[in-house]
């Protein structure tokens, strides 16, 4: 009896291991950075032709948007820079509209247009060398106030009445990038998936009993401040200052730049948002961290506040670690 009881508990472990899906990852790198794309359930060819198709799309969005390699995006800050109008498309011109909207709850805090103080820090580049720009060139684009507000719509016409105004979506198109990821996921029915552009992920479905578990990068460590669980269309997105940046001057300059007062931002190591719900999940969870990094320590929840944000958790340039209570409930499930 006891033999027969044995053998009926290895058949049960068996089939219990048989009905476990399996985890399908690719790894890519895109929007100069790392890319996967984990799809759960469904043969290996299945989720590699997925894949495949996500990654098309990336490179289709990383070559439209490259803010300083030939793109639709350098063809339309050439045509501002020349006083002239461009005819981009519908993607492109509600891409803008959004970026602009946001762009005004934040009090231009978040603000695209402010390519030539980023190009004049040298991070329009893939690599990053010490600079110290002169403080008059600073002052000239910060003299000139671009922003988002500057851009007028005919259609899909797009025309500046700022000639100062440079637009660099690399704070926003990653998050399009996820939720457009997660449109082609879903059309294809899939179980489950997870989508990570650089730290800026979303989930779909749920691989199992449990949901996605995403780590948050130590940002001056190897490992994780913490575990998200995100469920069904949640989104985590992470600003952070160490993988963009350069040393000077016993200095950290990272990419995310105060439009305020044209310098890199020195007070925040990074910020960590999650988003919930709608289509444009991704696109929220990207664009939305950065005014609470540049707002810093001292106002960062009342920022949160303003933007609707429930789930935030800041890493201060000391270590100092601030969590909204909304996110530690989520960490304590």
């Amino acid at each position: 009896m006891l033999r027969l009881f044995a053998v009926l508990l290895a058949l049960l472990a068996l089939g219990g291991c048989a009905r476990e899906e399996q985890r399908h990852k690719t790894s890519g790198h895109v929007f100069g950075t790392t890319v996967e794309v984990t799809i759960y359930g469904g043969t290996r060819e299945h989720a590699d032709a997925l894949a495949e198709k996500v990654m098309a799309e990336f490179d289709r969005l990383h070559r439209k948007y490259h803010a300083w390699q030939p793109s639709m995006l350098t063809g339309l800050n050439d045509a501002i820079a020349n006083g002239e109008p461009f005819v981009a498309d519908a993607e492109m011109a509600d891409l803008l509209k959004s970026a602009a909207a946001l762009s005004a709850r934040s009090d231009h805090l978040f603000n695209p247009t402010i390519g030539h103080l980023i190009r004049l820090w040298g991070f329009q580049s893939s690599t990053f060398e010490p600079k110290a720009p002169p403080e008059a060139e600073i002052r000239r684009w910060l003299d000139a106030n671009p922003t988002l507000d500057d851009l007028r719509f005919d259609g899909t016409t797009v025309t500046s009445i700022n000639r100062a105004v440079m637009i660099d979506l690399g704070g926003y198109a990653k998050g399009y990038a996820l939720d457009r990821a997660a449109a082609i996921l879903r059309a294809a029915h899939v179980k489950a998936a997870l989508v990570n552009i650089g730290g800026n992920v979303i989930a779909i479905g749920q691989p199992g009993a449990k949901p996605w578990q995403v780590g948050i990068r130590d940002p001056r460590g190897n490992g994780t401040v913490a575990m998200v669980p995100l469920h069904d269309n949640e989104a985590m997105g992470t600003s952070g200052d160490y993988e963009r940046y350069f040393l000077k001057d016993g200095k950290r300059r990272p990419h995310i730049i105060d439009p305020r007062t044209g310098y890199p931002i020195d007070l925040v190591a990074s910020v960590t948002i999650v988003t919930s719900g709608g289509k444009d999940v991704g696109l929220r969870s990207d664009g939305n961290s950065k005014p609470l990094f540049i707002t810093g320590p001292a106002g960062w929840e009342q920022m949160a506040e303003r933007l609707g944000l429930k789930e935030v958790l800041m890493v201060d340039t000391e270590r100092k670690v601030y969590v909204t209570p909304a996110l530690q409930a989520r960490l304590g499930h």
